[in-house]
């Protein structure tokens, strides 16, 4: 079934709007009151909420969020070209559906997954470090592409670092989806705009809060709590002793939900707090077919797709599968001239296709081609 503006109930958009009102209140508490963390505020009920956070000004909020009429929430989100879907609609994820904090509606932009085909069985969530190593991107991206080929959905934040990079990944073999802090109808951070609007092109960004919502330092342990829920498995690729990324992992496990860890060298602070989680029980993550034996079972294997092939490389690549070692052995096969082979043959290696030797001979890598529109 599809989902638009009309596929969530009044109440549930009010809390949405509910909890974007009390963006600053919210805040206020979670520094006054660091024990008090976000997910326990938001697990109340709304009034009991606006008495919480807002005690002094509960009855103006909650006046002014029971005037909140339908057609002015559905307005705000067909506006911003956005789609809302509730609890009590069947296309609901059912990760949300047995976390007593978990948001009672969504709101989301883009259509490259259906709603309803985020399970626990083929969805897994990569979080970590914003300030990440290059080892840690490298191996994000990996894990995101991986993933991704195997058909199963790569949840992550959109954050700088780690997040970015899982994303971009995945894009490369499939779609991917955004949990945000602020609504969905912009990027957060903005140096991500072409990261989103590639994510909403073949997924989907999704938050709790509606179009035009700020963020706050709130909103992304909010944020966290909802992608450890959607996925059967949450990955930690870099994180420092004290990083939020922990705090995903933790309440990953507390939902029942396996947790993995990519390790690093043990005197890399960048990789101290995923080193500590593997020493705490996490299964240990070494790229993604280690993902695919936890998610798929143990074996399980997926073709591993290289990047998809522009014009003319598909040739040069049958010319060296057929026996053509050399440049000039290539382009005698596809008849063209030896500076054209080799920028192809160059591009193929960049890509993972082909290696080269230091005797100019190139050699075939186990990277199947990316299948073609027509045969995916």
């Amino acid at each position: 079934m599809s989902i638009d503006a009309n596929t969530a109930c009044p109440e549930c958009l009010r809390r949405s709007w509910l909890t974007a009102r009390l963006g600053p209140w919210i805040q206020t508490v979670v520094d006054d009151r660091p024990g008090r963390r976000t997910p326990e505020l938001l697990r109340l009920e709304s009034e009991d909420l606006v008495h919480a956070v807002a005690a002094k000004q509960a009855d103006e909020i909650l006046t002014w969020n029971g005037a909140l009429s339908e057609a002015e929430m559905r307005a705000a989100l067909e506006n911003a070209e956005c789609w809302a879907c509730c609890r009590h609609h069947e296309d609901f994820p059912e990760g949300l559906e047995d976390c007593a904090d978990a948001p009672v509606a969504l709101i989301g932009r883009g259509s490259g997954i259906p709603l309803a085909e985020i399970r626990l069985g083929n969805s897994v969530t990569v979080v970590g470090a914003r300030k990440a190593t290059g080892y840690g991107l490298e191996v994000a991206a990996s894990i995101g592409r991986e993933v991704a080929s195997a058909e199963l959905n790569v949840i992550s934040g959109m954050a700088l670092g780690i997040d970015g990079a899982v994303h971009r990944g995945a894009l490369e073999r499939g779609p991917t989806v955004a949990v945000l802090g602020c609504g969905p109808d912009r990027p957060y951070p903005a140096s991500h705009t072409r990261l989103y609007r590639q994510i909403l092109d073949r997924g989907l960004a999704i938050s709790e809060v509606p179009p035009g919502a700020d963020a706050w330092r709130w909103s992304f342990p909010a944020r966290n709590r909802i992608m450890a829920a959607l996925s059967g498995m949450t990955i930690v690729v870099e994180a420092a002793s004290r990083s939020g990324s922990l705090i995903t992992a933790e309440m990953a496990s507390d939902a029942g939900r396996d947790v993995g860890a990519v390790p690093g060298p043990v005197t890399a602070g960048a990789a101290a707090g995923t080193n500590e989680l593997i020493a705490s029980g996490a299964a240990l993550i070494r790229g993604g077919q280690d993902v695919l034996d936890r998610m798929l079972g143990a074996g399980a294997s997926r073709p591993l797709f290289g990047p998809e092939l522009e014009p003319g490389e598909s040739e040069v690549l049958e010319a060296v599968e057929a026996g053509c070692r050399t440049v000039d052995e290539v382009a005698t096969r596809i008849e063209a001239g030896s500076d054209g082979a080799a920028m192809v043959l160059a591009r193929l290696e960049v890509k993972g296709y082909l290696k080269g030797s230091a005797v100019g001979t190139w050699a075939r890598t186990s990277l199947a081609a990316y299948p073609s529109p027509g045969e995916r």
